[in-house]
């Protein structure tokens, strides 16, 4: 009788979730206007220095703005920290919004970064706030500067002092008097002092561009004249009725880049001591510099231009003496990575490489001469977490057995013993995690194809829950109640290579039917689209797309950024474009063989920025594989990209005149037969619209139809302005519908 129950109980649920499904079915209002199926994130969180609890921020809804809470780690009690009440500046009534925060060494002051700002590509500008935690003062840094315009401020080793950049220059300021020191005068026009140009930003990840030093008595700093750096100019139609060129400073394939050096500043004032790193400035880059801790040495690498060689030197700031400590190269091409830790007193420091063919850490001495692996097998390193020289271990991100999947190992910082799983074996899926000091604590985040993100506190090395954060239920019963056939994982055997795939039906799928076929490509180093994760940025267009009848695929490449090793990652050198389409084209053709349900009669391609060019390729070099594509804010001819990107793939111009030719989309516009769509924002600064219209020329001289659409204004992302995502989305599903 029970039992009888339950089965009734059970069926009646199922007939609910499926009436659901049938009344409320995916539709693109409710993903891009609605955001009704978008997952709740948890934080940002900062550990406390001792390690017994964390903070977060919270909404008061009663003042309308954020606050910070404290909770313990081994309780569940919670307490303001910081209230927002105690952030509302005098005169004002509302209290200040929190972009970020940061803590003096001492915890006894709060700064607080509101107001922010774009510059190039990210919010990197704006005011910020010191509240003393002990008198309950809060006043502004810098507040006889212009409005939003620090960058990267912070306290000094002391908690004193702080320094900011503003207009190009450095400041200090001390927080007891609020006098302000300029330190440096030259910026401004050509020079950027404490920050960087934007491809130094987009392509070496460098921003903040000034450290104090471990006593407080001097800065450090990256300085860049761009003088000679070429100009590119987006045209700002919309706002005015005449036409405003923005200018961008935008050095592409070929051009000169930024001379940029490194400096040394008292932090009383004076005069900057530069250090005479050898080489041609304007064709190397300093991609990371910092302080030896507790020195007054300053670590510095090199990268040539070709990004096949790094060079690690030690500079001492008082002296200018240099010392290059160690080399380290590679036939095809190095990637940056911050992970260098100082070890045995300083006598020694962490590096990663794939010199052994994986991406591992090595532990190397401070002279250069001696190098021993730390992570060791088959697999690779695909992030360090957290480096604990307490308890001697490095705790990493690897997945030896599923390249599509993340988890968390330790290994001995000595090199001894095997690689220890620490993620528990029934978290099948993609695991993050952010550990605390002690790495006895760590947030963990989990997530799967089938599952949204999870956010939990768990204990280490045990990896047992302390607490559930978030674990986006009501998202999974959303999800659950739409009836939507799960993404499936497969590979493909395209005889010199298998490749991993994903593959999404509609939901009333017929396997005796035949369907049209889209796949999504992206084929590029930077990123990969198959992934074991909930939030794959287009997972719920995929699958609207396949309620519409379409069968959808995703194929990653030979060349994408999955941790099959170095071979598997450096086999695209100097071919980029050329490599990739071929492997997808094979595969679409193997694909066809495989499901008998799958129409090779109508197979499309799209993707995105690297994955518009590879759709662009598809559909000119394999147009008897794709019959139609659609390609967005895609890279047209390669030599009008940035530098450091394509230069770091594809060697220098000169040298590779063929492959940057054949390479290029445009090269074979002329070979177009099938249905193709172009999409780009005007206002793109990374990939610029200038592709779209060359591209465009180039099939109006061969006399190609072809289907168009600009999103004025709009970046990389074509995302601004009102009902732009939806849009754009609509556009594409009428192609789609039309042509496949």
């Amino acid at each position: 009788m029970k039992l009888k129950i339950v089965l009734t109980i059970a069926g009646a649920f199922m007939l609910q979730l499926f009436a659901i499904a049938q009344t409320n079915p995916l539709n693109l209002e409710d993903i891009y206007k609605k955001n009704l199926y978008g997952a709740k994130g948890f934080g940002p969180i900062r550990f406390m220095k001792d390690n017994k609890g964390y903070t977060t921020l919270e909404y008061n809804s009663d003042l309308k703005s954020n606050e910070i809470i404290l909770y313990s780690i081994n309780q569940k009690s919670a307490s303001k920290l910081v209230s927002a009440k105690q952030l509302i500046p005098k005169g004002n009534t509302k209290p200040l919004s929190i972009h970020d925060y940061s803590w003096s060494n001492d915890n006894s002051k709060l700064l607080v970064y509101t107001n922010s700002k774009k510059v190039w590509r990210q919010n990197t500008k704006g005011d910020y706030w010191v509240l003393n935690l002990t008198t309950g003062d809060l006043h502004q840094v810098g507040a006889s500067l212009p409005s939003s315009s620090l960058m990267f401020a912070k306290f000094s080793p002391s908690g004193k002092e702080i320094a900011y950049v503003s207009n190009l220059n450095i400041y200090k300021e001390d927080l007891a008097t609020h006098k302000i020191t300029q330190l440096t005068f030259d910026g401004g026009g050509d020079i950027i002092n404490g920050t960087f140009d934007w491809v130094y930003e987009e392509e070496l990840d460098d921003r903040d561009g000034f450290r104090w030093s471990d006593d407080g008595t001097e800065i450090a700093y990256w300085q860049s004249d761009s003088k000679g750096v070429g100009v590119f100019y987006l045209i700002n139609n919309v706002d005015s009725n005449y036409s405003q060129p923005i200018p961008l400073p935008y050095p592409k394939v070929g051009t000169p880049n930024s001379a940029v050096k490194v400096g040394v500043i008292s932090s009383k004032g004076g005069k900057t001591k530069w250090m005479n790193i050898p080489g041609d400035p304007r064709n190397n880059y300093l991609a990371r510099m910092d302080y030896v801790p507790g020195t007054h040495e300053l670590l510095i690498q090199q990268l040539n231009r070709l990004q096949n060689t790094n060079k690690v030197w030690i500079a001492n700031s008082i002296t200018g003496a240099l010392n290059n400590i160690y080399t380290d190269h590679d036939d095809a091409f190095l990637d940056i990575h911050d992970n260098i830790v100082w070890l045995d007193h300083g006598s020694s420091f962490t590096w990663t490489s794939e010199k052994d063919g994986w991406l591992h850490l090595y532990k190397v001495s401070k002279d250069g001469k001696t190098s021993s692996l730390i992570t060791k097998g088959d697999f690779d390193v695909m992030n360090i977490n957290y480096i604990d020289t307490t308890s001697g271990y490095v705790y990493y991100i690897a997945s030896p057995n599923n390249y599509l999947q993340k988890y968390l190992y330790r290994s001995k910082l000595d090199g001894s013993g095997i690689a220890e799983k620490v993620t528990p074996s029934n978290f099948q899926g993609q695991s993050s995690y952010q550990l605390s000091a002690d790495a006895k604590y760590a947030i963990h985040i989990f997530e799967n194809a089938q599952t949204p993100r999870q956010y939990s506190l768990i204990s280490l090395p045990d990896h047992q829950v302390v607490k559930s954060l978030e674990d986006n239920h009501d998202l999974k019963n959303k999800m659950t109640a739409l009836g939507l056939k799960p993404k499936e994982f497969f590979k493909i055997d395209i005889g010199d290579v298998v490749l991993d795939a994903w593959m999404v039906k509609p939901i009333n799928f017929d396997s005796q039917k035949k369907y049209p076929t889209i796949f999504h490509v992206y084929g590029e180093p930077a990123s990969s689209t198959v992934q074991d994760n909930w939030g794959a940025g287009d997972n719920l267009w995929h699958q609207y797309l396949a309620n519409e009848g379409f069968i959808v695929i995703s194929v990653d490449p030979r060349g994408t950024k999955v941790p099959r090793g170095r071979a598997w990652r450096k086999i695209i050198y100097r071919q980029i474009g050329i490599l990739a389409a071929d492997d997808e084209a094979k595969a679409a053709q193997k694909v066809t063989n495989m499901f008998s349900f799958v129409d090779a009669s109508r197979l499309g391609i799209w993707g995105w920025s690297g994955g518009g060019q590879m759709s662009l390729h598809s559909i000119f070099r394999h147009g008897d594989v794709f019959k139609t594509a659609i390609a967005v804010s895609f890279v047209s001819q390669q030599t009008l990209y940035d530098n450091i990107y394509q230069e770091r793939y594809m060697g220098l111009p000169d040298d590779n005149k063929y492959g940057y030719n054949i390479g290029s989309p445009l090269t074979h516009a002329k070979k177009l037969t099938g249905n193709l769509m172009i999409i780009h924002g005007t206002a793109d600064d990374n990939v610029h619209y200038q592709n779209f219209e060359i591209l465009v020329n180039e099939l109006i001289k061969n006399n190609k139809l072809f289907t168009m659409m600009s999103y004025p204004m709009r970046d990389h992302g074509i995302w601004q302005g009102e009902n732009t995502t939806l849009h754009m989305r609509r556009t594409m599903e009428q192609y789609w519908k039309k042509n496949l």
